[in-house]
């Protein structure tokens, strides 16, 4: 019954986020083209319910001449990503454009991390728990629970637990952590910034 719930609520709480972060948005847009050269959103393919992809995005934090790879695959990350890149990225607001994922049913507020083509791994694995069930969320179990810090066998692991016991609560729970997280900086991977 709360699935069906969920998928209105994501849909309504995104619209409204969307009119309220019009202006902020809007000025990261403009920001983002005149402070290095390329597209204002990174765009890229990634695995959704029951493994569909779908384009995601999200404001462009890195150059344009970066190689297309998982962030754990750099050695020197830092590199790559533009010096606005690294606060949107530290305060999370690269992740904004993921709102318009969520009104276009692509994405919930919460659920498993929508992973690209360098975590086939753990694709592979959710596909084995049943954790590519659900929509795949801007926030999940696993980013409250050590985000990049933590194993692949790990994150798939969290992906299982929150799609077996999926409910507003424990919706609520992650979201409140989640704003936590951002607010102390954890379980970031201190590379990317």
């Amino acid at each position: 019954m709360y699935k069906g719930i969920k998928v209105v609520l994501d849909e309504f709480m995104g619209i409204c986020l969307i009119i309220i972060l019009l202006i902020p948005m809007l000025i990261i847009a403009m920001l983002v083209k005149m402070t290095s050269k390329g597209p204002i959103l990174f765009k890229q393919e990634r695995y959704g319910i029951r493994s569909r992809k779908f384009t995601i995005y999200k404001f462009r934090t890195m150059y344009v001449e970066t190689p297309e790879m998982s962030n754990q695959e750099f050695k020197d990350i830092d590199n790559f990503i533009t010096p606005l890149g690294k606060v949107l990225r530290k305060l999370s607001l690269d992740e904004l454009p993921q709102l318009f994922n969520i009104v276009m049913g692509d994405m919930s507020f919460v659920g498993p991390r929508p992973l690209a083509d360098s975590d086939i791994d753990v694709i592979y694995m959710r596909e084995k728990n049943g954790a590519d069930k659900v929509k795949p969320g801007i926030t999940g179990l696993a980013q409250v629970n050590g985000r990049n810090n933590i194993l692949d066998s790990e994150k798939a692991y969290f992906d299982q637990i929150y799609v077996e016991n999926l409910s507003f609560l424990n919706d609520t729970k992650i979201v409140l952590q989640t704003f936590l997280n951002v607010t102390l900086a954890k379980d970031i991977n201190r590379r990317n910034f």
